[in-house]
């Protein structure tokens, strides 16, 4: 049991878990934000728009059970809208990120070709230890 225990200190411990951990808290709140924007500033509008329609209100009696598919129509563009906005944040995010990014230099070669048998040699080879060939000067 202590094994388990201190593999699971362990896993808690490394610095995605709570990296995750945070994102979620960060992303829940998110969502209300969302959710508020589309319920009480975009659905009232497009109500509007389709002759002052409240999608909550729409339903359909099936027998006799009440179908409420405007709640799950305002879920889908909550959904849909909180989608839009992650994509647009994390398009963002990368074109900032990609801004600070140090471009890698090429590592300075360490290896040339022999002109005669063209084997891998030594940058400063003068010459080919696998021909003999003279190459030149290193310089």
């Amino acid at each position: 049991m202590k094994k388990f225990a201190d593999e699971f200190r362990e896993f808690i411990a490394k610095g995605n878990v709570m990296d995750m951990a945070v994102g979620v808290i960060i992303g829940g709140a998110f969502g209300k934000i969302v959710s508020s924007l589309v319920e009480n500033i975009l659905m009232p509008l497009i109500g509007i728009l389709l002759g002052g329609v409240s999608f909550e209100d729409l339903a359909v009696t099936v027998g006799t059970a009440e179908v409420k598919y405007g709640i799950f129509l305002q879920s889908v563009f909550d959904f849909l809208i909180i989608a839009f906005v992650i994509f647009v944040m994390i398009k963002q995010i990368s074109k900032i990120t990609d801004k600070f990014k140090k471009e890698e230099e090429a590592p300075a070669p360490t290896e040339k070709e022999c002109p005669f048998c063209k084997s891998k040699i030594d940058i400063n080879a003068t010459r080919c230890p696998h021909c003999t060939s003279e190459l030149g000067s290193a310089e």
